[in-house]
């Protein structure tokens, strides 16, 4: 008598494909973890996304403190260049300005913060 087969059960004929061999699977996971290594050395590594822009910005603050340094050297220049002149304008400014100089007919007066004292009424 001939032997008839049944047909399957649902579960047998949901089955998928088969699972890959480990060694499929390891290397998958091997390029993953190397993809995912990469990606955050892209991003926070020596040479990554983060630390160039801070680069940038790092440059940007240069830029301006340079643009800075430039106006004030000018301006150190330009005095500079009036005080060896010998211009008598430029050299009372800074007598006076710095170092409190005052000429012959001139009166000083000194005005300082001084708390007045409460004197009872007689």
């Amino acid at each position: 008598m001939p032997k008839i087969e049944l047909p399957r059960a649902p579960e047998q004929n949901a089955r998928s494909k088969p699972s890959p061999p480990r060694s499929r699977r390891a290397i998958h996971f091997l390029l993953l973890f190397i993809a995912s290594i990469l990606l955050a050395d892209a991003l926070i590594g020596e040479r990554g996304f983060f630390e160039a822009r801070r680069a940038q910005h790092h440059q940007a603050t240069q830029k301006k403190e340079i643009a800075r340094q430039r106006q004030e050297n000018f301006r150190l220049r330009m005095e500079a260049k009036q005080l060896t002149n010998g211009e008598p304008r430029s050299i009372e400014a800074i007598a006076r300005g710095e170092l409190g100089l005052i000429r012959k007919d001139e009166v000083l007066f000194i005005i300082r913060n001084v708390k007045p004292t409460l004197q009872e009424p007689q």
